[in-house]
Formats: C-alpha cells, sequence, structure tokens
C-alpha cells in the first residue's frame, strides 16, 4: 500500500472529530431517511409526489433556470400539469414507457415531471446516439410515444423508418423557449407545446396513484457487453435517492444548484436534482458543458452548489487560475469520480468546503455517500455490501478451501458486491438475460445473493471505501460507460477492418480511459490517409462522439486465449507506446478529423499533457 493510500485510512478518532459537523445534518438527514426507508412497494412514492410537495412549501420560489429563462415552482407544476393531462386524454397510462429525447433544457424537465405525474416510464435516451445504437436503445424499451427535441430531430428522423412506433405518436418541441413560442413543427410531428395549450394546469388525480414499485426512467448503460442496456429506475429507487442524497446536501429555498451533466444519465438526473427538489431549491440548467463560461454560469445564476463528475473538475483546474476563481458563493458539490490527486487542490482554489462524492450505478442497490467530508472517498454506505478478494489476472474472486468467497482486510482493494435484501433489492435490466450475469449466489453462506459492481475498491474503514477501477468489458470515458463489445461491432463495419479489439488505456493526467482499438486488416488491405478520415467518419456515424477510439492499433493478427478470449491485459499494459510495439499505431488528436500516426514526438507531447483529449 503505498504512503497516499495509508493516509486515507480513517480511524476512529476521525470520525470522532467530524461528528460536532455532522450533527447539523442529523435533522435534515432524519427526515430524509424517514421517507426513504418507511415505504413499500405498495406506497405512493416517487418524483411526482416529492416535486408536488416542494411546489406546496415554495410555489413562488425559482425552481428551474435555463439561459434566460425563469419558472417558479408554480410555474413549472402548471406545465408540467398540461403535458399530463394532454397525454391522459390520449389514453396513455402508468405502465407504459415513452422515449424522450431532448439536451439539458426547460423542456426536457417539464416533461420529466409530467410523465412521472401519470406513472409513466421516461426512457432518458443518450442524446449522443445515432444509427443502429439509437434504433436499438429506443426499441428496446417498446415505448407507446417518442417526444424530441428540434436539436435532436435528424437522429430520429434517420432511422424513423426502423422504430416500432406508432406514426401517429412523434411528438416534437422547437429547439427556443416554447411557453413564449411553440414554433411550427415538422411532417409527421405533433407540436406538444401547441397540443397541451387547452388543457387544464392542476394537479392531475394520477399522481397519488403512483407506487414505488412502478417505473419512473428507464437510464441506459452499456453494461459489460454489446449494445446498450435499458435500466430499470423504480419510483422507490428514486425516493431512495431523494431521501438519503437528497437531504444529507440540506440545500433550501435560497440556494441555486447549477448542473452541466447531461440529464439522461442518474448522476444529474437523480441525484443533483434530488437534492435541489428535497431543499425546494433552483435547478440551472446548461445545454452542454463549457470550462469558459462555467464559473459565469454559476455567478449569473448565483448558484451555492454544483453537480460534478470528475472529467468536469479536472477541466476546470486545468483552465488558467484566475482572481475569479472564487468569486462566487458555491460551497457544496455533489457528483462522483473527484480523483485523490485533484481533491484537496479543487477545493482549495475554488473555495470548496463540502464534496459529497457518491457511489452508485444506475443498475445496481448498492450507494456510498460522503456524509462526513472526508477527502479521497467515495464515502460511506449504510447498505449491505462487502469488498472481496479478487484475482485479476484469472479474473474471478478468491475463495477459502470450503468455496466462499474471502473479503479483504483494512487497506487493501478488492471487488464490491452490493447484497440483495428485501430493502436493497437489484431491479434489474429489461432483459431477464442480462440479470443472472451480475448476481453472485453463495457468496458467504449457502443461499445468499449479491450483485456484482464490477467495480474494484479499497476498504479504508468504518464503512468507507475509495474507488480504484473498472473490471471487464467497461470503461468510462468523458463522463460515459462506454461499451467495448458495441465499439468492436461498429468498426469492424469498416470495409477493411476484418476484427477489431477495443479496450481502454490511460492517458496522464487524464480522468477515466480512452478507448483504444487494436484491428487486425483483410489480407493485403493497408490504410492510406483516406481511410484515416473515412474511418473517424464512418465510426461517428455510429458511436456517440466519447466512444469513439481515439488510439488505433494495427495487428496482423488477435492474439487471444485457449478459450478464445481476446488478450487485453497485455494490450492495455503496452497501450500506445510506440517504444513497446512495432505494430503501426495511430491517435486521434483533439479537434482532428483524420487519425495520424504515432511518432516519438507526439507520444512525448501526450505523455506531457500537452493535448487535452
Amino acid at each position: 500500500m503505498t504512503q497516499a493510500a495509508k493516509a486515507d485510512l480513517i480511524h476512529i478518532s476521525d470520525v470522532a472529530a467530524r461528528i460536532p459537523k455532522f450533527l447539523n445534518k442529523v435533522p435534515n438527514l432524519l427526515t430524509g431517511l424517514k421517507q426513504a426507508y418507511l415505504r413499500t412497494p405498495n406506497t405512493p412514492a416517487g418524483l411526482g409526489l416529492a416535486f408536488e410537495k416542494a411546489v406546496k412549501r415554495n410555489p413562488l420560489g425559482d425552481a428551474l433556470l435555463f439561459e434566460d429563462q425563469r419558472y417558479s415552482y408554480q410555474e413549472l407544476n402548471q406545465w408540467a400539469n398540461q403535458i399530463a393531462h394532454y397525454y391522459l386524454s390520449k389514453g396513455v397510462k402508468k405502465g407504459d414507457v415513452i422515449a424522450v429525447i431532448i439536451e439539458n433544457r426547460s423542456e426536457l424537465v417539464a416533461t420529466i415531471v409530467a410523465l412521472a405525474k401519470i406513472g409513466v416510464t421516461s426512457a432518458l435516451v443518450n442524446t449522443s446516439q445515432t444509427g443502429k445504437v439509437l434504433t436499438h436503445s429506443v426499441n428496446l424499451v417498446k415505448p407507446v410515444a417518442l417526444i424530441v427535441g428540434e436539436e435532436c430531430r435528424q437522429a430520429v428522423d434517420d432511422i424513423r423508418q426502423d422504430l416500432n412506433i406508432d406514426e401517429n405518436h412523434f411528438y416534437w418541441f422547437a429547439d427556443q423557449a416554447t411557453r413564449e413560442n411553440a414554433g411550427t413543427a415538422p411532417q409527421g410531428y405533433h407540436n406538444l407545446a401547441e397540443v397541451i395549450l387547452s388543457f387544464p394546469m392542476f394537479n392531475v388525480a394520477t399522481t397519488q396513484t403512483v407506487k414505488g414499485k412502478d417505473g419512473l426512467f428507464y437510464i441506459y448503460t452499456s453494461g459489460t457487453t454489446g449494445l446498450p442496456k435499458a435500466v430499470i429506475f423504480t419510483n422507490s429507487r428514486w425516493t431512495l435517492a431523494y431521501g438519503t442524497y437528497g437531504h444529507i446536501l440540506g440545500l433550501n429555498e435560497d440556494d441555486v444548484m447549477y448542473v452541466t451533466l447531461p440529464l439522461y444519465h442518474a448522476t444529474g438526473m437523480v441525484v443533483c436534482w434530488c437534492g435541489v427538489i428535497a431543499g425546494s431549491s433552483a435547478l440551472a440548467i446548461r445545454r452542454k458543458y463549457s470550462t469558459s463560461a462555467f464559473w459565469d454560469d454559476v455567478r449569473k445564476y448565483k448558484a451555492s452548489a454544483i453537480g460534478y463528475v470528475g472529467e468536469l473538475c479536472r477541466y476546470l483546474m486545468d483552465a488558467p487560475p484566475s482572481e475569479s476563481d472564487r468569486a462566487h458563493r458555491v460551497t457544496k458539490m455533489i457528483g462522483n469520480g473527484m480523483r485523490p490527486n485533484i481533491w484537496s487542490k479543487f477545493k482549495e482554489r475554488f473555495g470548496i468546503e463540502e464534496v459529497l462524492e457518491l457511489y452508485a450505478s444506475s443498475e445496481g442497490n448498492v450507494g456510498f455517500s460522503n456524509i462526513f467530508n472526508f477527502d479521497n472517498t467515495v464515502g460511506f454506505s449504510p447498505t449491505p455490501y462487502a469488498i472481496i478478494q479478487f484475482d485479476k489476472e484469472k479474473n474471478e474472486p478468491v475463495h477459502d478451501s470450503k468455496g466462499f468467497c474471502k473479503k479483504v482486510v483494512k487497506g487493501d482493494v478488492g471487488l464490491l458486491i452490493g447484497k440483495i435484501t428485501s430493502r436493497s433489492p437489484f431491479d434489474g435490466y429489461t432483459d431477464e438475460k442480462n440479470n443472472t450475469s451480475v448476481i453472485m449466489k453463495d457468496v458467504f453462506k449457502k443461499g445468499d445473493s449479491y450483485f456484482i459492481t464490477g467495480d474494484l475498491v479499497r476498504d479504508i474503514g468504518f464503512r468507507h471505501a475509495q474507488f480504484v477501477d473498472r473490471l471487464g468489458d467497461t470503461f468510462r470515458w468523458k463522463g460515459e460507460n462506454v461499451s467495448t463489445t458495441e465499439v468492436e461491432n461498429i468498426c469492424s463495419e469498416y470495409p477493411k477492418i476484418v476484427e477489431a479489439v477495443v479496450y481502454g488505456v490511460e492517458i496522464p493526467n487524464t480522468n477515466g480511459r480512452a478507448g483504444m482499438a487494436a484491428i487486425t486488416l483483410q489480407d493485403g488491405a493497408e490504410l492510406n490517409d483516406q481511410d484515416l478520415t473515412d474511418m473517424v467518419t464512418s465510426f461517428k456515424k455510429d458511436l456517440p462522439p466519447y466512444a469513439v477510439p481515439v488510439f488505433l492499433r494495427v495487428q496482423k493478427v488477435v492474439e487471444t486465449t485457449g478459450t478464445f478470449k481476446y488478450q487485453k491485459n497485455k494490450l492495455k499494459e503496452q497501450a500506445f507506446d510506440p517504444n513497446k510495439t512495432s505494430d503501426r499505431l495511430l491517435v486521434l488528436l483533439p479537434g482532428q478529423s483524420a487519425y495520424c500516426d504515432i511518432s516519438p514526438e507526439i507520444f512525448s507531447n501526450i505523455e506531457a499533457y500537452k493535448y487535452r483529449f
């Protein structure tokens, strides 16, 4: 164990020193826990109910800020009610699914509240998706309708003939403030902003009938293999997040949380917004993250809290220091992925007092949150879990003489697994086949069951953990999970490529892992200058930007194990270093439209962090 890792271990004296500040949070936390845990699958619960309570507490206070738009809780609620009444009039009912493809803007938030009120599950489709991946994501959840923003319409039009949705059930929002100007819908779409105008603004009665077991969202994850999987996110699970993360943050009616994270992900949509609704606070959103605009927006909205992922923090740290770095009122932040090497530096530079780092996955049943405000930890977990010894070479847990798993000792790294109980259930994926591969049985005794997170964490004591790495065929880049199988399939469709092996590689001083594909070409084929451009165009057509391989390695033959599995460990170790292989290595440098060869100079510049990937 390194000295840094030893320094992060938590002792009883450390916890005792934090108790006085923690006591201030207890009343709010108890309120939240009461709502989170005194619930059953059959009691009314969820986003719609919590939002209506926030409306009662702070009707005229700001609920949503976007660009120059400002909506009070009452106004946002009335807008959502009109959408809800409209869909009820069309026969849409609890249990139905509607696919929603809108970038971070007011129309998305109003739509989500509306659908939550009538018990409809919103399929939060990644707005970066196109082509076959988008087709798969939409058809997978069998939606009765689709709502798209103009900014994403072209991607939908390109695959519309492949979608299993009635032609009369496509809805559209103009890319503007539609409460002021509904715009003119293109042919084949209903203008949702226009058709709701004659519907009432009072609360729909259905909110009270939505129960914990009912679906709230489908959130897409790459899982471990293949195309995106749709994770069922129930109202009960949302209420758990609301009662824990939401109340721990301790926001109030004077607070504003600034969120630039995509709202099709749980960190933005669930974690950040939970804290806002719990405090009847304001949510300030930006369509897409911008380093140059970040602190200006924070000041514009008078934000007191921010949502983050690790990459965002790194981008802000990379920006030149400024006298205005502390010219704001932000003291709290909530999110995940803050790296230990910048944690304390970030707090010091920007004047942050509290980093509510957390750990959770869209599909998982175990969560951690940094309620005691320690540095370099995903925090404390009240849910039952274990960290077990794991053999990375064999890619399997270590077992004792009786065949049971072995827990790590404090300070060691192991595989995180979450115990499946009635209070911490595994809701699972839409496809039952995907569920069996992530459940481990007979772990410590016969009959027990645990969810396999696929993440390696360090046990640092007192039910606190530290994230270390991700196992399997998924890696994280640009704040997104990338499925290697999905990228392999798309790469292999390029005419000259016979086979592709995709994996994540680390770039110094950069969060996550960049995508790298080891490709094998057709017999006698070579990549020319035109190919280096055409491959980028081809990959971008069917892959979101974060999944396009940053590096390529041209191999003569793909090495496999005796069971025909790719030898990814060796490829990851050699990465894009021209000193470790004679294979041709290519890189897609930031802002470029074609791959180029990795020369010693380019490799040296990458290592020296002269490119901002």
